[in-house]
């Protein structure tokens, strides 16, 4: 292909309009022209192209406009499909979607301590089949799957590394084993944080951001970090595990590679909320136990304190609590203001001290703050931490809270896979 000639041209108004199609929805063939700027017979010529391969058809009329309605094409759903599956310790969910985004199913699969018979590969198998079959798409018909888990594949290695929770998932063999399970189609992997990013980069709070620090607090305390609109991985794939991290307010932890838990995580990970509310005179709720089956789930105390706590807050009366910034921001000065304001405002503490290292060394314009601990303390813990990190850090970030609901990471696993078929089945030059 020669750039220039028609052929050239004619795939690339071709692949615009399959991207304004996935961007917009339905278009009419007037509003695809004027989105485009292609005359009204080149673009009849090309949506009868892209229909007779299939890949738009008639979506109806628009109805909004005196006289006839004009005729509106959109991308064919049935074109691709592609799955996304979120592992954690305890569960797997897996989401089908077809090339335009929809989401046609989802699926949760309870799962032991330690896999049984067929190991990982079946795990993965049994929670894909089961959101394949709520779609009605067989297994086989997905062009990718994207797979989110915590840590990261060394690409040297090939093992699973910054996730010893994550039981069975470190076998040198793992890969293989999988790709084998769930041939023909290709399976990615990729960090759940950073698959949360992603999420949020395209349809959430870092629209438009080319810079910008995801920090995730669920089971653990991760970030993901966006230079110059790529993720960054690092050498091993560990950049942005951040519960490892050095912090004031912890005794230096050592051996952190043996016990999967740094200085960050002790200080504000899930697990940390229970003892500082004790320490404030804040009663602990009762919560069912965790998914593992390993006593009271640490996320789900977490999240019920810092939800209590944020609406005690919005009351009248609830707050602001002294100590804070413009205030003394040691932690000892929190002890003498018991109750949910307090809490509040000491955890903010603890989140700013660990972000305020990484604004030192990235300069980031946004952060935004996500997981089911931080979604909790909803807006006032939003607000606290950026007046800590105001005390704390040189430069001053936007702190915006996520915007991507339901599971972010499913999410950013489809929108990976979605972008790969894509670029895939919009190549009209390959028909």
């Amino acid at each position: 292909m020669v750039a220039g000639t028609p052929r050239v041209l004619r795939v690339m108004n071709e692949r615009a309009a399959l991207e304004l199609l996935t961007e917009h929805g339905a278009l009419s063939r007037a509003r695809l022209g004027a989105l485009t700027g292609l005359s009204k017979p080149t673009v009849s010529q090309l949506l009868a192209r892209l229909e007779a391969a299939g890949l738009v058809g008639p979506a109806g009329t628009d109805e909004g406009r005196p006289g006839p309605g004009a005729r509106l094409y959109a991308l064919r759903g049935e074109v691709a499909y592609v799955a996304a599956l979120d592992v954690r310790p305890g569960r797997i969910r897996a989401a089908v979607a077809d090339v335009t985004g929809t989401v046609l199913a989802t699926h949760t699969l309870a799962t032991p301590a330690r896999p049984g018979p067929g190991g990982v590969a079946a795990q993965l198998t049994e929670a894909l089949d089961g959101a394949s079959d709520a779609a009605g798409v067989a297994r086989a018909a997905l062009r990718r799957v994207v797979v989110g888990t915590p840590g990261a594949f060394d690409p040297r290695t090939g093992r699973l590394r910054y996730a010893g929770h994550l039981a069975g998932w470190h076998s040198p063999g793992l890969l293989p084993e999988v790709a084998a399970a769930l041939h023909p189609v290709p399976v990615e992997y990729e960090n759940d944080v950073n698959l949360a990013a992603v999420a949020e980069r395209r349809l959430g709070a870092a629209r438009g951001h080319e810079d910008f620090v995801l920090l995730w607090n669920g089971t653990g305390l991760g970030a993901a970090l966006v230079i110059g609109g790529r993720l960054h991985r690092g050498w091993t794939g560990g950049a942005g595990e951040i519960g490892f991290l050095p912090v004031a307010g912890t005794p230096l932890v050592r051996g952190v590679a043996r016990s999967g838990s740094g200085g960050f995580q002790q200080l504000a990970g899930a697990q940390a909320l229970a003892g500082l509310a004790r320490e404030l005179g804040v009663p602990v709720p009762e919560v069912p136990e965790g998914p593992d089956g390993g006593g009271p789930d640490g996320e789900a105390v977490a999240a019920a304190l810092l939800r209590a706590a944020a609406e005690a807050y919005a009351r009248p009366g609830g707050g602001p609590v002294p100590g804070g910034a413009g205030g003394d921001p040691a932690p000892e000065a929190f002890s003498v203001h018991v109750g949910p304001a307090a809490l509040l405002r000491a955890y903010a503490v603890r989140l700013a001290t660990g972000i305020a290292s990484l604004v030192a060394v990235l300069d980031p314009a946004v952060i935004v703050l996500t997981g089911r601990v931080l979604a909790a303390g909803g807006e006032p813990l939003l607000r606290m931490t950026e007046e800590e990190l105001a005390e704390l850090a040189p430069s001053r970030p936007r702190l915006l809270a996520g915007e991507v609901t339901g599971d972010p990471v499913v999410r950013g696993g489809l929108e990976v896979a979605l972008a790969a078929v894509r670029d895939e089945v919009f190549d009209t030059g390959a028909l």
